[in-house]
């Protein structure tokens, strides 16, 4: 988006405030396809941002949700359950029932315990789920190897499961194409073990390669489709192979949002020149970003604004950003040169589309909650109103 189509928001709707560009994010959508063509299927991963699902789902993508409440948003928003993979750990009785009432299309299982309940929920209601067996990747999540191969020697003893393939998502924002490539690897091997030695063919893999995206200065910025390219053989051979859906939230959704703020005050302590935002760490999370040490790309919409007016800007010089948090670890940037800062500025976080709107510790210090917009061909509309957190703290 444009600085004056970002301050115009900002001007109208008041800060903080969150702006997602579902024309951004639906180009991207479609730029993956496109690269990993029709053998490819996508699935977006609703944690990354809710706000996004519908658009996901217009542009032909399943969505993955990992618990109740996301299944609730879906079912909300009208989406086709058949596209839905029910994934996430501690999946409780009652939340099982939900998704087989609503007819969530395929399960996941993060431990063979997790199998059983949903073998036994299935089969108390009558049908039988497409399940995939989730291997664990070196954390919380999945099961291991030895269990899983020990769920497909009794498979036949499932009433409610179908086990139809498996799911491997390691983590995110990971640069190093030979670690997708190498897991990959390692997924084709053991869809060949199963088979000689277990006499069952995989015949779908849920991937999540968790493919990086720039979020500060002095990254690059140039192609930030660049990794879903370099990673496209190795998709396209295993597609060969077995029904291939890639899942991934954090890269299709970073570069459609922005996080509207102004500056409310400022002050010199000791050398350093400090502005603070009517917003703050609660609200704005950047992957890696390590205590404000990094710096992700702000504009200064205000200043551009004066300049475009032909005002005199002053030189610039180093700030350090805070939020209004009584805390000292409130400090988005410790380090960041602006022109002209001065107080009723506004500021456009960029990059900020995936997890802030959700991450954030809403709740510290009974703050508001900013204003959530969308803008898409129409114009902007606002979909939640700025919400008061304080009655949530009080008896």
């Amino acid at each position: 988006m444009t600085n004056e189509e970002l301050l115009a928001c900002a001007k109208e709707l008041g800060t903080p405030t969150y702006v997602f560009d579902t024309q951004t994010f639906g180009a991207r959508l479609d730029a993956v396809r496109e690269i990993w063509g029709p053998k490819v299927d996508l699935c977006y991963s609703i944690k990354a941002n809710p706000f996004l699902a519908p658009t996901a789902r217009a542009h032909g993508y399943a969505l993955e949700v990992c618990s109740p409440g996301e299944l609730a948003i879906c079912e909300r928003d009208g989406v086709d359950p058949a596209r839905i993979v029910y994934s996430g750990v501690c999946k409780q009785a009652a939340d099982v029932r939900e998704a087989l009432r609503y007819g969530a299309g395929t399960f996941t299982a993060e431990s063979l315990g997790q199998l059983t309940l949903v073998d036994a929920e299935a089969a108390a209601a009558g049908v039988r789920v497409p399940t995939l067996l989730r291997l664990n990747g070196g954390s919380q999540f999945g099961m291991s190897r030895e269990d899983l191969i020990y769920a497909v020697d009794h498979r036949d003893e499932l009433a409610g499961c179908e086990l139809v393939g498996i799911h491997y998502f390691v983590g995110t924002q990971r640069a190093k194409l030979k670690w997708q490539q190498r897991e990959l690897a390692m997924l084709a091997d053991l869809i060949d073990e199963l088979e000689r030695d277990h006499d069952w063919r995989a015949q779908r893999l849920e991937y999540g390669p968790g493919l990086a995206v720039p979020l500060f200065e002095g990254q690059d910025f140039s192609d930030t489709l660049a990794p879903a390219r370099d990673i496209a053989p190795e998709l396209a051979a295993i597609a060969e192979r077995v029904e291939l859906q890639v899942e991934m939230g954090r890269f299709l959704a970073t570069e459609c949002g922005y996080y509207l703020a102004r500056i409310v005050d400022e002050k010199d302590n000791e050398g350093t020149s400090y502005a603070f935002i009517d917003g703050g760490m609660n609200h704005v999370t950047y992957f890696g970003q390590m205590m404000g040490m990094k710096e992700p790309r702000i504009r200064n919409l205000s200043h551009d604004e004066r300049v475009r007016a032909g005002e005199a800007a002053d030189e610039a010089r180093d700030w350090a950003l805070c939020g209004s948090l009584c805390t000292t670890a409130d400090v988005l940037v410790r380090k960041a040169p602006f022109e002209d800062l001065r107080v009723g500025d506004l500021l456009a976080f960029e990059n900020i589309g995936a997890y802030s709107v959700t991450e954030g510790i809403y709740l510290f210090l009974s703050r508001t909650m900013p204003t959530v917009a969308l803008r898409d061909g129409r114009g902007v509309r606002v979909v939640r109103e700025s919400m008061e957190t304080w009655p949530n703290n009080c008896c």
